[in-house]
């Protein structure tokens, strides 16, 4: 069974940077396109950045390009996203997801995700 564990969230003042990371157990992280989301209170679970399985290409949230770098390192199973020059409007509970065979920005085509770890900036 897929297993998904993110760290690194907290909490830090506008401008600053934090990367998150996830670690997928259970499959063969070789295999998996790789997801983070996010959630603001009150709001939607929302597409923040993907990498395939090949780690050849990368999609990001016009919100986030620029900012934000997904990479993906095999020898670890390990995913990641580094968030530099964070605004307050970036805070959000962020979901790292996995899927096997498919690459795409919508929930929905994720079926494996993590239990969310919190990111607040402070402004």
């Amino acid at each position: 069974q897929v297993q998904l564990v993110e760290s690194g969230g907290g909490l830090v003042q506008a401008g600053g940077s934090l990367r998150l990371s996830c670690s997928l157990s259970g499959g063969t992280f070789t295999t998996y396109t790789m997801g983070w989301f996010r959630q603001a209170p009150g709001k939607e679970r929302d597409f923040v950045a993907a990498i395939p399985w090949s780690g050849r290409s990368t999609t990001y949230a016009d919100s986030v390009k620029g900012r934000f770098t997904i990479s993906r390192d095999s020898a670890k199973n390990t995913a990641y996203l580094q968030m530099n020059s964070l605004k307050p409007e970036d805070t959000a509970v962020y979901y790292c997801a996995a899927d096997r065979g498919r690459y795409g920005t919508t929930r929905n085509m994720y079926n494996h995700w993590g239990q969310g770890t919190q990111v607040t900036v402070s402004s």
